[in-house]
């Protein structure tokens, strides 16, 4: 029987993510878009909405999201866990640095342009934690050419099939993702 544990590779945007999760031979053993933050609540709020506030109502506004987001990682991991029982771990792009406090990232603004991406890469990385699975932190720009190192063959052609097998949606967000997932699987295998 084929082993079908696999690692849950992530896209993430402002407020969703894209989740695929791949085996260490390229498998694809689940595929779906998760939402990452209550849709009462602004997805982008540092960049956003905290530009307007201020600071004190700026403060709280990306605490709700915050804590919104932590809520919503650990219900898309159960989700995940139920339809792929054997998770090794994840794979999240790696974060870039960013002041030490909320208020610093919402002033500063190359920092406020990433920080609410950051805020939901830890709220995943955390959740996989309590969960006791490993995070691998991915570099989108070299990850494809890892995929295919860990593959031993083209990641490219492969996605491709694979597009065509199963059909949309498939875009470059499950692209990324799949290339994390067989990434992060065949240095937790090997």
């Amino acid at each position: 029987m084929p082993d079908k544990s696999g690692v849950i590779g992530v896209s993430d945007h402002g407020g969703w993510a894209i989740f695929v999760s791949a085996a260490r031979d390229g498998t694809l053993l689940d595929r779906r878009r998760v939402e990452l933050v209550d849709d009462t609540l602004p997805s982008i709020p540092h960049h956003h909405e905290a530009q307007m506030l201020p600071m004190d109502a700026a403060l709280a506004l990306v605490e709700r999201v915050r804590l919104s987001a932590e809520r919503h990682a650990i219900r898309a991991l159960d989700a995940e866990a139920a339809a792929t029982p054997r998770i090794l771990g994840i794979a999240l792009r790696v974060c870039p640095q960013l002041p030490p406090t909320v208020a610093e990232r919402i002033k500063d603004y190359r920092a406020r342009n990433v920080a609410d991406w950051v805020m939901y890469r830890q709220a995943l990385a955390a959740a996989a934690e309590k969960r006791g699975w490993p995070v691998h932190w991915y570099d989108s720009k070299k990850v494809a050419a890892a995929a295919s190192r860990a593959l031993g063959f083209d990641f490219d052609a492969h996605f491709l099939q694979m597009r065509k097998a199963v059909g949309p949606p498939w875009n470059q967000d499950y692209k990324l993702a799949m290339a994390a997932a067989i990434e992060a699987a065949q240095s937790w295998t090997s």
